[in-house]
């Protein structure tokens, strides 16, 4: 049996193979599941994503299975609860960033219907198919992650920069960015978003 040609980025660990390979760059249209990459990509801020990857149990734990309506409600109290797990990245600032960012996330909600419908519209609801030849080339920014971030913080959101906003299109397939070579490449191209 051949060995699956992967993006060279996840080679080596079989968490972040298993990541690359079911989850990164398929199209998200679940509110929960793009809240949950939205509070994940914060947290990276700094720091790899394999660290967050390893502790994503962990997050899912301590933020209520990424439940926005439960998170937005986060008590001061809770809030210092989370600042003594040591199961989840104990930065003041993210954690208080990620019940800002829920609150802020419903009203985006309110305003569009949904937080997808909102999200997909930087992209015009399709996927963007980006032909990267080795990921160490693969933008870390772009126009269009400028302006969704650029948004985001006028509406108050916090840890949006630029390049969380990336990530975070990446992750949940506003666009393809694995390597044309990547077994998934083709296999993420082919998959249309929900209506």
């Amino acid at each position: 049996m051949t060995e699956k040609h992967r993006c060279g980025w996840c080679l080596g660990d079989p968490l972040y193979e298993a990541y690359h390979d079911e989850e990164w760059g398929v199209p998200v249209h679940d509110e929960q599941k793009l809240f949950e990459f939205l509070v994940l990509e914060t947290f990276q801020a700094g720091l790899s994503w394999i660290t967050i990857l390893r502790k994503r149990e962990n997050f899912r734990e301590a933020f209520d299975d990424f439940d926005y309506k439960k998170v937005a409600k986060y008590s001061e109290e809770k809030i210092q609860e989370l600042l003594l797990n040591p199961g989840i990245i104990r930065n003041k600032l993210k954690v208080r960033s990620a019940v800002t960012n829920a609150q802020l996330f419903m009203k985006i909600q309110e305003e569009f219907g949904s937080f997808d419908q909102y999200i997909w519209s930087f992209v015009d609801h399709k996927p963007l198919q980006n032909k990267v030849e080795n990921y160490k080339n693969a933008p870390a920014t772009t126009e269009i992650s400028d302006k969704l971030s650029k948004d985001l913080k006028k509406r108050g959101f916090k840890f949006v920069g630029s390049t969380v906003v990336y990530a975070h299109m990446q992750a949940t397939g506003m666009v393809n960015d694995h390597e044309v070579s990547c077994f998934r490449y083709e296999e993420v191209n082919n998959l249309m978003p929900q209506p």
